[in-house]
């Protein structure tokens, strides 16, 4: 029995798969010792991260948001706690 979803799909722009599929970069030696994979939360950040192209104003304001998000968010809420205080 062979899996269908690796057969050619008949449409002329869709060849057989080969080599040629795309597979995510191996996580880093050190990143792998500490038991982060792909599978992970913070694997899985560290990749999406890692993936992101300088050269693209799209990732750029992902990479902005994700940073304003994870960082700038939690420290106004800690700001504001203590100036109830």
């Amino acid at each position: 029995m062979s899996d269908r979803r690796l057969d050619s799909s008949g449409d002329p722009g869709h060849g057989p798969v080969g080599h040629e599929v795309w597979q995510p970069p191996e996580m880093p030696d050190d990143l792998r010792r500490m038991g982060l994979t792909r599978n992970t939360e913070e694997g899985a950040w560290i990749e999406f991260a890692s993936m992101l192209d300088g050269s693209k104003p799209s990732h750029v304001a992902v990479a902005w948001l994700i940073l304003v998000a994870m960082f700038g968010i939690p420290l106004l809420m800690t700001v504001s706690q203590l100036l109830r205080l």
